[in-house]
């Protein structure tokens, strides 16, 4: 049986919706949330295979396909707490990975600030440890 996707109808819907897809590893369904020409970056060092900007879908889904091309599945992945005001989401959580081609375990207490309109995001900000993910990646 097929699972039909809603467009969600407020900011919570869309946060709700972002990470129940990503938790069960739905890319188009997770791509489908995104609007066109999204303005999307996660900050980080060089040696980070998702640091940086993107727009195009297509950058996004590369963007999510890295981690299984680099991380093993998340050991831990805890959202904790979700503020919304209006078209702005800010989801606090941390998450605990290991890096395929070290070995090394990093803990990550992050901050995503998201921004939604008509059922789409259109920021996406990422606010990560990233001395911890930087030492995590270097050998």
């Amino acid at each position: 049986m097929m699972s039909t996707i809603t467009t969600p109808a407020s900011t919570r819907d869309v946060v709700d919706a972002f990470f129940a897809r990503f938790g069960e590893g739905d890319m188009p369904a997770l791509l489908d949330l995104f609007a066109d020409g999204v303005d999307f970056h996660v900050g980080g060092a060089p040696n980070v295979p998702w640091a940086g900007s993107r727009t195009s879908k297509d950058d996004i889904a590369a963007f999510f396909a890295s981690f299984g091309q680099h991380l093993t599945p998340a050991k831990e992945y805890v959202v904790a707490t979700t503020v919304v005001d209006g078209d702005h989401a800010v989801v606090i959580g941390h998450n605990r990975f290991e890096v395929l081609a070290t070995g090394k375990t990093f803990t990550n207490h992050f901050a995503l600030h998201i921004t939604a309109a008509e059922g789409k995001i259109t920021g996406y900000r990422m606010y990560e440890d990233s001395h911890a993910i930087n030492e995590a990646f270097t050998t």
